[in-house]
């Protein structure tokens, strides 16, 4: 029984810190929305895109503590990352270049 208790209380301060990052991408952003992905056994990514159009992510190492982490903070939360929520995201001249790779020119993605 203690171990139990023991994984859920780190459960709970790993969501809480998430929450306080999600919190404060938001604030620093003016407002934030997010998508949960599922990653495997690496846990779940949590995508953040700012009102601003500013983007990151944060990785949990369940989904579980993920879902925990955005009802805590207050996110909403799309199901998937496309459409009009995937339009906020604002990117620079190094994204398009890291994404395009050696195709046109841009860094090698090795």
């Amino acid at each position: 029984m203690a171990d139990t208790q023991q994984v859920d209380a780190k459960a709970d301060r790993k969501a809480a810190k998430l929450a306080k990052q999600i919190t404060a991408f938001s604030k620093a952003h003016g407002g934030a929305e997010g998508q949960v992905a599922y990653l495997g056994q690496r846990g779940a990514r949590i995508a953040l895109v700012g009102e601003d159009g500013n983007w990151g992510n944060l990785v949990a190492p369940t989904y579980e503590i993920a879902q925990k982490a955005v009802e805590k903070s207050g996110l909403t939360v799309h199901e998937d990352f496309d459409g009009e929520f995937a339009a906020k995201v604002k990117t620079g001249r190094y994204e398009w270049s890291r994404m395009a790779g050696i195709q046109v020119g841009g860094p090698a993605n090795d």
